[in-house]
């Protein structure tokens, strides 16, 4: 029997942040953590991505301990490696040292290969009237997909 694929979004990403250019990463995990992630008990919510010694790392993510993990269980939110190639991860950095720039993860998914990735994004925070004008436009495009079905 296949399970369906798991994809973890984080829907508060795209509200928040003006996503500028996006870049799928690998995530350093321990066992139990991608035994939880196949189950799909995983949260971006309050996720960022930061730069130590030219290494990327993810923190805040929460990844739910393993139910049967017993003594070798990981803890939920700890920090982890992401990677990514030299290049990208130079351009990165680059780009975050720019002043109102940030990495933020979008969405997590496994891959064909059962392998978890994060889609990272380099974005820009939104101002108050932003966020507003985002509402605004989504609710006219709500408003429109109702005349039209009627």
């Amino acid at each position: 029997m296949k399970q369906p694929p798991v994809t973890i979004k984080n829907k508060r990403a795209t509200f928040d942040y003006e996503l500028i250019d996006t870049y799928t990463a690998g995530i350093v995990l321990t066992g139990t953590e991608i035994k939880s992630i196949r189950l799909g008990k995983a949260s971006l919510v309050d996720t960022y991505c930061y730069f130590v010694k030219g290494e990327l790392w993810v923190r805040n993510m929460h990844i739910a301990e393993y139910f049967y993990g017993s003594y070798n269980n990981h803890t939920a939110r700890r920090e982890r490696k992401l990677l990514l190639n030299k290049k990208e991860l130079k351009k990165l950095e680059r780009a975050t040292k720019e002043t109102g720039f940030t990495l933020i993860p979008v969405r997590m998914f496994i891959n064909e290969k059962g392998l978890a990735k994060v889609v990272i994004a380099l974005a820009r925070g939104k101002k108050q009237y932003d966020k507003r004008e985002s509402l605004k436009e989504k609710d006219d495009r709500r408003a429109m997909d109702r005349m039209f079905k009627h």
